[in-house]
């Protein structure tokens, strides 16, 4: 009990190196993972070949037999060249009008309007194909009888068919970056196919100019409605500008229309007066100011009047010639004298004379002020008067104006429509196109169609992908473990290594060291070595899921390459119920594992030397009755554990797993097990139920060896060593 409580501590004492490290497998980038999986389907697909190539050979031949059987056609076409602008002969814009925003929603639209079906009836209409014998049979429409006149409902059955016979067989291919489009017509009958591929386009003119027609016809028949309403609207709106200017008094002097049709804002009658009047005012202002002034001048000969006025001038001059003679008199004279009296008296008159006339140039200046004063007073009253008016006008103009915008929109919305009602009417008398036949269609010279070389290209292809289909098919319902890539994909194990199928003596090829199995089983080794820390586990178990996968080959193998390097190795066979060791080895069996077992202590007399270099084998030793409860004893901790005192490893041949008990039992006791998987035999479910019966029981599984691998059906990837070896064998030989 104290040995196995310390082998157990010893296999927990090993650091393990985890799945998925660089000792088990190369990190490389997504190439490599690519060429894996295509060498994996490449490989199912050389298992299977002969149903991939049954696959291949009947697709071909059903391609060949269907091109020998189809009806042979023939294809033609004609070109033509869609503009985006269409010929503008007038000089006036039509109903559609252009926009390059839209170039690619336009050739579109121009493609599926030469796909549609309205076109194709258009075609069999114009060429009358729903009669024509010719054409109804070679498409294959069932026409009437000869005797037999076609009734309405027969003749538009056969117009149906007959338009998607057109529609089947057209081919729209626009031309890369140009405005050229391909119509491809493809026909039983060569002089139809010609006959429909140079007709297509001519119908597409045809159709594009009666659309046109039928397109200026509708907005000449919309913008006359609209006409009407519009010129309803302008005159309600001019009866209700003069009603309101009427009801107002607003009468408008002068105006126009400016560019836009407007009507300018002209003045008003009380405006203008207003104006006037008071430009009237001004003046009388002036003028009353002016005599104002004059008549506040007390000095009349200062004043502008006076100076002015001839009368007084010539008094003063002749009282000035008497008052200088009146002078000179007195002189001489005394003022009595005669004449000096004569003189003076004239004098009196003169300055009488004088006085009244300018008394009489006051009151006039007087009266002057006082006619100024009173126009500018009757003229501030009539301003005053046109002012209220005025102001009551401009109130009265918003609403006007209102009403004179509505009538300016009308009048410029009827001018526009009654405008473009002339130009649509002008343009739609013009059959001008924007589709133009560049190449007519030829009668082909030959079919175009079935194409020997491409149905063969594609009845080949077909095979290769159905018989892909089939490959993947069968390998996904066949749940076997084929692939060394498999293991660590599938079952989530490390591959410790793969070992090729013998086609010789195992035993010769396990001890040649040049033999592929040999270097096989190194490998194995090497991969040992480098899976936990410490090396080669001391203690191994070696097991598989079923029989004869060939895990007592893997396991002398595996001691053989491990006696190579030097140390001592002890190969036990625990497979109690079937040993094999002993007769491969030729050694006796008639002392071993079970006779330890069951109570005997002479360890060394049972173990048997062998001829392999430092390998020593414990043969099974008679059956025992009950393999499973020897194993479940604890002398199988202290036979590991002695065994184990006395070699540098311990190999044991362990049985299968599934049904039995003795290989958990056996794997419990050491440090780790190998489990074996032969290549292309054992379920995937019976080795996943192995492996958990192992690791329930607490078991390491170190990892995996493939074995019976066919080189031949996995390529060099995991055969060009041993090929090698096998030739240097071979000159050894």
């Amino acid at each position: 009990m104290q040995s196995r409580n310390s082998s157990a501590a010893h296999v927990a004492s090993i650091e393990t190196v985890p799945v998925g490290s660089p000792a088990f497998e190369m990190t490389g980038d997504d190439s490599i993972a690519l060429g894996d999986f295509l060498r994996r389907w490449w490989n199912a697909a050389i298992r299977r070949i002969y149903v991939v190539l049954l696959i291949v050979a009947l697709c071909v031949g059903v391609g060949i037999i269907k091109t020998m059987l189809t009806t042979p056609l023939y294809s033609t076409s004609s070109r033509i060249e869609i503009s985006r602008e269409q010929k503008n002969i007038t000089n006036v814009e039509g109903v559609d009008q252009a926009n390059g925003a839209y170039d690619a929603e336009f050739y579109d639209t121009q493609y599926a309007l030469l796909k549609s079906r309205s076109l194709a009836e258009r075609v069999v209409s114009d060429l009358r194909l729903a009669e024509n014998a010719s054409f109804l049979s070679a498409h294959g429409i069932t026409s009437d009888s000869a005797g037999a006149p076609a009734s309405l409902q027969q003749r538009n059955a056969r117009a149906v068919a007959a338009a998607g016979v057109l529609l089947g067989g057209i081919s729209i291919k626009p031309v890369a970056n140009s405005k050229l489009v391909d119509i491809s017509y493809t026909s039983p009958s060569q002089q139809w196919a010609a006959t429909i591929a140079n007709s297509w386009p001519r119908t597409f003119i045809a159709a594009n100019i009666d659309r046109q027609f039928a397109t200026t016809a509708d907005a000449r028949n919309y913008l006359e409605n609209k006409l009407a309403d519009v010129r309803a609207k302008m005159e309600q709106s001019e009866q209700a500008l003069i009603n309101f200017g009427s009801d107002r008094g607003i009468v408008k002097i002068g105006g126009g229309r400016d560019a836009d049709g407007r009507t300018q804002d002209p003045q008003t009658l009380v405006a203008t007066n207003l104006e006037a009047v008071n430009a009237a005012l001004v003046s009388a202002k002036t003028d009353r100011i002016a005599a104002q002034s004059r008549m506040l001048s007390r000095n009349s000969e200062a004043s502008p009047g006076g100076a002015e006025n001839g009368g007084i001038g010539a008094l003063r001059a002749k009282r000035a010639e008497l008052a200088a003679d009146y002078s000179r008199l007195l002189v001489k004279f005394d003022p009595g004298y005669p004449e000096a009296i004569a003189l003076s008296e004239q004098i009196k008159s003169l300055d009488m004379s004088i006085s009244r006339e300018s008394a009489r140039i006051i009151s006039g200046k007087t009266a002057a002020y006082t006619e100024a004063l009173q126009r500018e007073r009757e003229l501030t009253a009539q301003v005053s008067a046109l002012k209220g008016q005025f102001d009551r006008q401009q109130r009265d103009t918003i609403q006007y104006n209102i009403y004179q915008r509505d009538v300016d929109t009308n009048r410029q919305l009827y001018d526009a429509l009654l405008q473009r009602y002339k130009e649509i009417g002008v343009a739609g008398t013009v059959g001008a196109t924007n589709v133009v036949v560049v190449d007519q269609a030829r009668v082909p010279g030959g079919p175009s169609s079935p194409n020997l070389q491409r149905n063969l290209l594609l009845s080949f292809l077909a095979g290769i992908f159905l018989a892909g289909v089939t490959v993947f098919m069968l390998e996904s319902l066949d749940q076997v473990v084929r692939d060394p890539s498999d293991v660590q994909r599938v079952l989530k194990l490390p591959l410790l290594g793969t070992v090729p199928l013998s086609e010789g003596e195992v035993l010769q090829e396990i001890v040649s060291p040049h033999s592929g199995l040999a270097e096989a089983y190194f490998s194995v080794r090497t991969s040992l070595a480098l899976s936990t820390s410490r090396g080669i586990p001391k203690t191994i178990v070696v097991t598989s899921a079923e029989p004869g996968e060939g895990k007592s080959t893997t396991a002398l193998g595996l001691a053989t390459a491990i006696g190579r390097t030097g140390q001592r190795v002890l190969l036990i066979d625990a497979d109690m119920r079937s040993p094999s060791l002993h007769e491969r080895l030729e050694l006796s069996n008639d002392l071993g594992v079970s006779n330890l077992l069951a109570g005997s202590e002479d360890f060394a007399a049972m173990v048997k030397e062998t001829s392999i270099r430092g390998v020593s084998l414990l043969p099974a030793g008679p059956m025992p009755p009950s393999a499973s409860e020897l194993l479940a004893s604890e002398r199988l901790g202290r036979l590991v554990a002695k065994f184990s005192d006395m070699y540098d490893h311990l190999v044991i041949d362990a049985p299968p797993v599934i049904g039995l008990a003795d290989a958990p039992l056996l794997a419990r006791a050491v440090e780790g097990s190998v489990f074996v998987i032969e290549s292309g035999d054992v379920s995937t479910r019976a080795i996943r139920n192995a492996l958990e019966r192992l690791q329930v029981g607490g078991t390491f599984v170190l990892g995996a060896i493939m074995t019976k691998l066919n080189i031949s059906e996995h390529g060099y990837g995991y055969g060009y060593a041993y090929g090698d070896n096998q030739k240097v064998k071979a000159s050894n030989a």
